[in-house]
């Protein structure tokens, strides 16, 4: 399957984010005039997390002193769970992983993005902090860090890749070098198509693991502001004092 993206006009700045949801390929463009500043012909895209498949021939060196997490294992936000990550035969580690908590979004987060469609205005987006942390002895820089959504229908969403910062959830992948010892803080945005709720947060390099999964409360959107003024006009006009007569 081929992510189009959408053709960015050249007399403005434009900010194009690609997500795959299940089979479905979803572009969402948007022209930016921010006063910060953006980049032109930005984009963002969403592809699927490598597919390492440890497995009991898996050649990776688990520390001495580290456990990992058994597969199946069911943790609330907050805990840290133990795999090996294997981007490629050739190279894998030791990551801890941890979903520190969850928040949903709304709309109104991709303000200056083109929501063009319905399954792109019916979608429910989801932001989740997560930490990565090396504690093996291999380089696994340069891929998405290896976190999938999951919605109520059981279907994996991947996370959106931003080429760009989106304010409201910082996402970025492991850097071109993730050796021992190194650490990530990020946020992960994924969308749920259909205003479909996010169940949990999934760690599954293949499809023979047995996922682990993080779940617990999901914090409510943020109050956004609105357009209208916060102090309303009376709806009767005040009544003018009656001057005194001398």
């Amino acid at each position: 399957m081929h992510n189009d993206r959408v053709p960015a006009p050249n007399h403005r700045p434009v900010r194009v984010l690609v997500a795959l949801a299940a089979t479905a390929a979803v572009a969402l463009a948007g022209c930016s005039s921010d006063a910060g500043g953006s980049t032109s012909g930005s984009t963002a895209s969403s592809s699927a997390p490598a597919s390492p498949s440890p497995s009991p021939s898996s050649t990776v060196n688990v520390p001495d002193g580290v456990q990992l997490t058994d597969e199946g294992s069911k943790l609330s936000f907050g805990r840290t769970a133990t795999v090996i990550f294997e981007p490629t035969q050739n190279r894998g580690s030791v990551l801890q992983l941890t979903v520190q908590s969850v928040q949903q979004g709304t709309l109104a987060d991709f303000k200056g993005f083109i929501l063009d469609d319905a399954y792109k205005q019916k979608a429910d987006y989801y932001y989740a902090k997560v930490q990565v942390r090396n504690v093996g002895a291999g380089d696994v820089g340069g891929v998405p860090v290896p976190l999938w959504g999951v919605n109520a229908a059981n279907t994996l969403l991947p996370a959106v890749n931003f080429t760009t910062t989106f304010p409201k959830c910082p996402s970025k992948p492991l850097p071109a070098r993730f050796a021992a010892g190194a650490v990530l803080n990020t946020c992960l945005v994924y969308l749920s198509p259909n205003k479909g709720s996010l169940r949990a947060v999934s760690y599954r390099p293949s499809q023979e693991f047995n996922p682990v999964t993080w779940s617990g409360p999901i914090a409510k959107p943020t109050d956004q502001p609105t357009d209208k003024p916060t102090d309303k006009p009376s709806a009767k006009p005040t009544a003018k004092p009656t001057p005194k007569k001398r």
